[in-house]
């Protein structure tokens, strides 16, 4: 790293509503924003920290080139970082960015030249990566009069007063949706299956996750319970799951979904939809179709607002968030706050039993003075990787929680 980059200030690192992936054992955080001063204030586009997951060490590194808007849905691809839609001062956009982590300088590059119809402005929507599509799914965002009256009442629900007007005239309308769009990376081609069966009802902030084929969505609306809709992506049906209450979470939104086997998805945290900020975990079986509570050992950590990546070893990794989302209520309206209470820490969730070699990891990296010299006797791959976990757990800094 050059000068300016030694120099930026750890203090960015904690943040909520961020993208996170995790790419050869180094998780990637970009974007979202902190409060400052009580004002919500968002991260510069223009950088992107890296941790080694194996040392707990940090990098930040700059990105040059046209910079994205902020609120925004992030997808790693083929070694690129695709954004699309987010939020911009003066309101939506439905604009895509890239930016290839491949090469030793990063650069982003407005995405132009599409084919097809492109989706219209949109916040608070998900993506799957499938076969080197981006497949997005919902949101929150605004339509002109043509786009809603042309859409499914059941594609698009519109907010109450949410609308802007030029005379008598209405020109644009705000809402959430769950339309499902598909973004070929390879022909840079838009496209909008048709999908068949029980779909989702429109709704953002939900959690999204992807097994095989199969896309799975859940959240993000004001339900008791949980729910929880599969897309079959080859066949664009939908399906939804008939969970007993009894043994399903709470509802909830701002949450994470992470695929952790074939057939589990983990669940944590999220905003219930009575306002509190949620420490539980879950994981739910696609072929029993049961929930089962895990044994969690952050449940002094409740996020919102945060990112979970698949880890090594089946491990689910979770950075950052909101410890505590805060909301101020009167007779009329509940408004969101903005919270200082932003994290930098990184929480792991171990989720399968570990292999002997991983194990022993550890454990030489929690106990290097019981062995000493024999540790040089190690091959240097070998080696290198034990420096890095003694690393790790010789840091007496609360970045990186095991």
């Amino acid at each position: 790293m050059d000068a300016a980059e030694r120099s930026a200030p750890v203090s960015r690192l904690e943040r909520s509503s961020h993208t996170a992936f995790i790419e050869d054992r180094t998780l990637y955080v970009w974007g979202g924003y902190q409060v400052a001063g009580g004002e919500e204030s968002m991260l510069p586009s223009d950088e992107i920290w890296l941790c080694d997951l194996d040392s707990g060490t940090w990098e930040w590194k700059k990105i040059t080139g046209d910079t994205p808007p902020a609120g925004f849905c992030g997808s790693h691809v083929n070694g690129a970082l695709y954004v699309f839609a987010g939020c911009e001062p003066v309101g939506y956009t439905n604009e895509m960015f890239s930016v290839d982590l491949t090469e030793q300088s990063y650069s982003w590059k407005k995405v132009t030249d599409t084919k097809g119809t492109t989706p219209s402005p949109r916040n608070k929507h998900s993506c799957w990566v499938h076969r080197d599509r981006l497949i997005f799914f919902g949101g929150y965002g605004c339509k002109t009069i043509g786009e809603v009256r042309n859409a499914s009442t059941s594609n698009f629900v519109m907010e109450e007063m949410s609308w802007t007007t030029i005379g008598n005239a209405l020109i644009r309308c705000w809402g959430w949706n769950n339309e499902v769009s598909v973004f070929d990376t390879l022909t840079a081609t838009w496209s909008t299956p048709e999908t068949q069966g029980s779909a989702p009802a429109p709704r953002g902030c939900h959690a999204s996750a992807l097994l095989g084929n199969k896309g799975y969505i859940s959240g993000g609306v004001e339900k008791t319970e949980l729910d929880m809709f599969c897309l079959d992506l080859k066949t664009w049906t939908w399906t939804q799951f008939d969970i007993s209450p009894s043994c399903a979470p709470l509802g909830r939104s701002m949450f994470t979904m992470t695929p952790t086997s074939d057939h589990t998805l983990f669940v944590y945290g999220g905003l219930s939809t009575d306002g509190k900020t949620l420490n539980d975990a879950w994981q739910f079986n696609t072929q029993t179709r049961e929930w089962n509570k895990m044994v969690n050992p952050h449940k002094d950590k409740p996020r919102v607002c945060h990112t979970a990546c698949l880890g090594s070893d089946d491990d689910v990794v979770v950075f950052g968030g909101s410890s505590e989302m805060c909301f101020l209520m009167d007779s009329v309206v509940i408004l969101r706050a903005p919270s200082e209470n932003h994290c930098r820490d990184v929480l792991v969730f171990q989720t399968q039993p570990y292999s002997l070699f991983r194990m022993c990891e550890d454990f030489i990296g929690r106990n290097s003075a019981l062995f000493g010299k024999q540790l040089n006797c190690l091959p240097s791959k070998v080696h290198k990787k034990i420096n890095k976990r003694v690393a790790f757990f010789s840091d007496t800094k609360p970045v990186l929680t095991a």
